[in-house]
């Protein structure tokens, strides 16, 4: 059986297995700091900047983690690196040294600024398996990268809120226009306002920015910043990068206006969320462990795997949306059109302000 074959069916024989898991099972019932009778846990989470109970990155892999621990009886434990939001390579090194000496033979490591920490303590505990989330491949046998085609799930969002009736359409981006996921999500979302305003014949406008989110927080700079868009007719803007949603949802909040949530599904955090751009963390977490639970870990070690639609990765969540006039057989048709390949989005790494040399029809880019 060649890899790829192998990873397929690995990737078959867990969607199946855990996804009762996911829609039986509320996470947020299952114990954040469980106790070990031991002192050993199986399964570590070294988390990424922000805290874990961020409605967003971390707490999406959070709770892949706690799925698949409470559905196979297994110990668990989270560890946070020193230093919060100004966390150094050092720091989360120290977490993923804990994590292993705690007796974790698997550690998740969500976030791209993992990758010099993971490097260093993979080499150093051989036995013990990583899964860096949104990661490359980083050559060691023991890690297991998993990306996303967040450009798929950031198109959606985009051709979905112009179709609605949105015109005036912001876009508040992670990484200061750096980070490749980030960069995905934001040129996939302006692809997919230019695709819905071309075919309902109008002009719409695209604020776009990454300014105030180099480290993916809130920020009192970033809420006058997204209050001033919707002061001056920004009617909704998709808030791409962990907790910089709270700034801009509040600011939100206060003006009547709308927020695209990104990752996972935000309208549990704010009433202002339309709709959210989506990749599957908590199922893609749960697929991870499965894979090297049931003895197949060489399918996915010292390798990079890109999940997207095709895979039930990316998307919009159709049961908590708030759209007037967009519908779902419409999405599931669109959705479809990806998955075949009829419909092929660009996946680009657009970064900073190159947003404004894309071609992109019937938008007005402002860039700032």
């Amino acid at each position: 059986m060649n890899k790829f074959l192998a990873l397929l069916l690995a990737m078959m024989m867990v969607v199946f297995t855990f996804g009762a898991v996911a829609e039986t099972v509320d996470p947020n019932t299952i114990d954040d700091n469980p106790a070990s009778a031991t002192g050993v846990y199986e399964i570590g989470l070294v988390t990424d900047v922000g805290h874990l109970k961020d409605g967003s990155f971390n707490e999406g892999t959070w709770n892949g983690i706690k799925l698949y621990a409470n559905a196979n009886n297994l110990t668990y434990k989270y560890y946070q690196p020193a230093n919060g939001n100004q966390a150094t390579d050092d720091d989360r090194y120290d977490a993923m040294k804990a994590a292993c000496d705690n007796g974790a033979k698997i550690v998740v490591a969500p976030g791209f600024m993992q990758a010099a920490a993971l490097t260093k303590v993979a080499a150093e505990y051989p036995e013990v398996k990583f899964v860096f989330i949104d990661g490359w491949d980083l050559e060691l046998d023991n890690i297991a990268a998993i990306s996303y085609a967040e450009q798929e799930s950031g198109y959606m969002a985009g051709y979905a809120i112009v179709k609605d009736g949105f015109e005036k359409i912001g876009f508040m981006g992670g990484g200061g226009g750096t980070n490749s996921a980030c960069c995905r999500y934001g040129y996939g979302f302006a692809q997919g306002v230019s695709a819905a305003a071309k075919e309902m014949g109008k002009q719409v406008e695209l604020k776009y920015t990454w300014q105030y989110g180099s480290t993916f927080s809130a920020s009192p700079e970033l809420q006058t910043m997204a209050a001033g868009w919707y002061e001056t007719g920004t009617e909704i803007i998709f808030a791409c990068g962990g907790t910089m949603f709270d700034s801009i949802a509040a600011a939100a909040a206060a003006n009547d206006a709308f927020v695209v949530g990104v990752d996972v599904d935000q309208s549990p955090l704010s009433d202002t969320v339309v709709t959210s751009a989506m990749k599957d963390l908590a199922t893609s977490t749960q697929w991870a462990l499965g894979t090297f639970y049931a003895g197949n870990w060489e399918t996915i070690g010292n390798n990079g795997t890109v999940l997207g639609a095709k895979d039930g990765s990316t998307g919009l969540p159709t049961a908590t949306w708030s759209f007037e006039t967009y519908t779902i057989e419409e999405y599931e048709a669109q959705l479809a059109a990806i998955v075949d390949g009829t419909l092929v989005i660009s996946d680009e790494v657009v970064t900073e302000g190159n947003i404004v040399n894309m071609p992109l029809e019937n938008v007005t880019v402002l860039y700032e």
